[in-house]
């Protein structure tokens, strides 16, 4: 596992990410809980540790400066991406992560409890069928849907001073051109990743 620290230490130090080393330990850990379910439950198409620093853990974290706190829901987790990683280095943050697949949400809620992380709760139901008893100040979107269909969507959970995060490989020009709303666009550079990254923000107050 020490090459795998290392790359996530030079990435953390490029991101400007300050993360104990109980955190990393953390980090660290729930890749190799990826890596032991990934053979049976086939939850991504990374294989090698070394790339799941890379494109799990230090793509999940470059949005870190922007999460807005006290409430978070990360939609379509997947593995629990990029919820885990998040939820592991904002600890007074409450994450919700929410996918229909129910063999990923049963990983996840596995690696929950493994990791003990008590500012995580797991949900298994398709996003437009969740209901939740507070709003979100931040809902995160990783590769789920187009912009129109993530602001359809998930519209019905966020607070009325919260934030639409939404993770993108190169600027969706034309998914930004369809909902004509005022949105902020900031490129990512992800330690370790070629490919483009951007993160698409919304502001609930300034769209309505």
């Amino acid at each position: 596992m020490e090459p795998c620290r290392e790359k996530l230490l030079q990435g953390l130090e490029t991101l400007q990410l300050s993360v104990d080393e109980s955190q990393q330990a953390l980090l660290l850990r729930f890749i190799k809980l990826i890596e032991k379910w990934n053979k049976a439950y086939n939850l991504t198409a990374v294989r090698d540790p070394l790339d799941m620093v890379s494109l799990h853990l230090l793509d999940s974290l470059a949005i870190l400066p922007h999460v807005k706190a006290p409430r978070v829901a990360d939609i379509g987790t997947g593995a629990g991406l990029p919820g885990i990683p998040l939820a592991i280095c904002m600890p007074e943050c409450h994450f919700t992560l929410v996918d229909s697949n129910s063999k990923k949400t049963r990983f996840v809620q596995q690696a929950v409890l493994e990791l003990q992380l008590k500012n995580v709760e797991v949900v298994h139901s398709r996003v437009e069928l969740f209901s939740p008893e507070q709003f979100y100040s931040t809902v995160i979107s990783r590769a789920f849907a187009s912009m129109a269909d993530i602001l359809a969507l998930t519209g019905h959970l966020l607070a009325d001073d919260g934030i639409l995060l939404a993770m993108k490989g190169q600027i969706p020009q034309q998914e930004l051109a369809e909902i004509r709303l005022q949105h902020t666009v900031i490129p990512l550079a992800v330690p370790g990743i070629d490919a483009e990254r951007c993160l698409i923000c919304l502001e609930k107050n300034k769209h309505g």
